[in-house]
Parts: C-alpha cells; structure tokens; sequence
C-alpha cells in the first residue's frame, strides 16, 4: 500500500520502516522511500539494472541518511511503479528529472550504481543546474569496454542461479573468494530485514528493457565527460566481472572534477555493499566539502 506524499518532511530514520510513498509524474505513479534529516539538498539514488527499492543496502542508505535527507525511487515501470519501462539510458534519465521535479527540488545530488551510474551521468551533462554533486559507483562511460556483455552476464548468471537455487547477486557483485562469498551472504541477508511493504520483483518486460539499453549504451560513441563540470566521486571494487573496473579509472580520469576512491580490494561489482562504512563515510565526506 503506497502512501501519498502529503508533506516535504521524512518521516523516519531506518530504511527498513521507511513508508513507499507515491508522486504522479505524467500520469504515472513513481513509488519512493525518503528518510533522513531535512533540508539540505537531497541525495537521489538511481539503482542498477533490475533493482527496486528493496535492492538498496539498508547499511549503505542508513549509513547516508545519519547526515543526509536520501530518497530511492522506482523508474517508470519498474518494481511498484507504473508505465512502461524504457529501452535507453537516456529516456529514463528524463523520467528520473521529471521524479525529482514531481517533487519540488530545484537542486539535488546524486548517487547512481551500475545502470544508476549511466542515468546520473545523462542527467549530470543535461542538466547542471539540477545537479550539485554525482557519486558513481560500479559504473562506467557510454562505450565503456565490457559494458555491451553486461547482458550476457547477467541472464548466464540469473539461469545458473535458478539451477543451483543461489542469488544471481552473489556471483555478479561479489568475488568467487573466502572473503566474497562471505561478503555476498551477508549482504544478501540484509535485504531481507525489511518484512512489511516490501517492494514488487521487476517484470520481465521491464527487465528486457533495461537489458536494451545496457547494450545500447555499452555500443555507444564514447561521450565527452569534460562538458560535466560537477564534483564527482567515482568508486568500485577492484574486481568487477560486470562492468570491468579499468571503467571505474577511465571515468575518473575523463572527468575534470573527479575523486578516485582507492578500489576496494577483494571486491567487485558490490564493492559499496561490501565494504559500506568506509563507502559511506567518503561519500558523506564529498558530498559535506
């Protein structure tokens, strides 16, 4: 059951009770969760390919909204928002402006992961305005090498989870050691904290889209990331098997305003998941500066 948004105000302080709220957008509802302090400029994350609300690491969005009103959405069509999922990176970004203009902002950060990462880059070059600081993690440029077999990855990945009964997550965002499947399970166990409310799976129809654009964007021309002039701070595991970490470095060396964390060892795609403190605490220190 959503609740309408009837004040400006999060209303509480762990994500695992945050309320699923709704907001029209062009005649689509867009469910969201907000918690953390208010004021300041709200920190928006945009989540990876076949995410929904309940995909976000409750350390990760816990640890943020300790100093930082943060607000996770569902893009057109996706999880428990209605519409019809789009197939390039570049429709959802405006669905994504047009979510954060739905709510009255004039100015926010961003946090995208993986696909998220794509979204908040279109929306850093089109919109500066909007955009005061990015955060990228486990993501990577238009043309990106690697980028164009996420595709693959993931459906080799989902049917060798089906056959074995194992989360597709655990081989996609952790690394095949001690510490990453360790790292995998606990992560994998956080998810479930949330009993109440929990959000819809993505459809098939909406993930085929997604699956579209990935490989859309992974064939693209290289875009020219000196045109964003935002603050951006760009993190990864040093073993990403899906979108390959050498991204990660790219990205910060294209980008003129950029802040490298160092690569988080024995991690991957899930670098942020697995290693959440330290994440959180250099994400709260950038986005404070």
């Amino acid at each position: 059951m959503n609740t309408p948004r009837n004040s400006p105000s999060p209303s509480t302080s762990s994500y695992k009770h945050a309320p699923t709220r709704s907001v029209s957008v062009r005649g689509e509802d867009f469910v969201y969760r907000e918690l953390g302090p208010e004021g300041g400029v709200p920190l928006i994350l945009l989540v990876h390919l076949a995410g929904v609300l309940d995909n976000w690491d409750p350390r990760v969005v816990d640890g943020l909204a300790t100093r930082r009103r943060v607000i996770a959405f569902d893009n057109r069509g996706v999880g428990g928002s209605t519409g019809s999922t789009p197939d390039t990176i570049e429709a959802m970004a405006r669905d994504a402006v047009l979510f954060i203009r739905a709510l009255g902002f004039d100015q926010v950060d961003l946090l995208g992961l993986s696909m998220g990462g794509f979204i908040a880059q279109v929306i850093a070059e089109e919109e500066p305005h909007l955009v005061r600081k990015v955060i990228l993690a486990g993501t990577g440029p238009a043309g990106g090498p690697g980028i164009d077999k996420v595709p693959s990855l993931t459906l080799q990945a989902t049917l060798k989870g089906a056959l074995t009964r194992q989360d597709p997550k655990l081989s996609l965002f952790f690394t095949d050691t001690a510490g990453g499947r360790r790292a995998g399970r606990a992560f994998l166990e956080r998810l479930k904290e949330r009993t109440d409310s929990r959000d819809k799976d993505i459809s098939l129809p909406s993930f085929r889209a997604q699956l579209k654009a990935i490989k859309r964007w992974g064939r693209q021309a290289p875009s020219d990331l000196s045109a964003i002039g935002l603050p951006v701070l760009v993190a990864n595991g040093e073993n990403d098997r899906m979108v390959p970490s050498q991204n990660t470095v790219d990205l910060a060396a294209r980008l003129p305003r950029s802040e490298l964390v160092p690569l988080f060892p024995d991690a991957g795609h899930g670098g942020i998941f697995q290693h959440h403190d330290e994440f959180v605490t250099r994400a709260l220190g950038f986005l404070e500066r």
